[in-house]
């Protein structure tokens, strides 16, 4: 019996690695892991940068809902101009190109694990 529960449990396990999308697994590009560095240095402080906690600071957006409001590549050209905003606690950033592609990568990677979450994509399709 408990070689059977065994079988089935690692069957189980095996199926359901095969339809969960890279990013929603764990495993992440090296632009994605660059770009969770930075904004776990940069941002953290404020902005909830994972996939379920809310933001330390109550009006700082969570991250993960950020291609709510903008499409996440949009974002480029104001990470190159330096990021302002309305409150005075947020400082202003201006990213280099390479920062620029990690951070959207990374960004790109939680806005793609929670389309996954909801049902709007399934493994493998983008």
């Amino acid at each position: 019996m408990n070689r059977l529960l065994t079988f089935a449990l690692v069957g189980f396990g095996v199926a359901a690695a095969s339809i969960v999308p890279p990013s929603a697994a764990g495993a992440q590009s090296p632009a994605e892991q660059r770009g969770m560095t930075f904004v776990r240095t940069n941002c953290a402080r404020c902005h909830s940068i994972d996939k379920v906690s809310p933001s330390p600071l109550q009006p700082a957006p969570p991250f993960r809902n950020l291609h709510l409001r903008y499409p996440v590549e949009s974002l480029a050209e104001a990470f190159a101009e330096g990021i302002r905003t309305g409150h005075p606690t947020m400082p202003e950033f201006r990213l280099d190109p390479g920062q620029i592609r990690d951070v959207l990568a990374y960004l790109k990677s939680l806005e793609h694990y929670l389309r996954h979450e909801r049902g709007e994509i399934r493994a493998g399709l983008t």
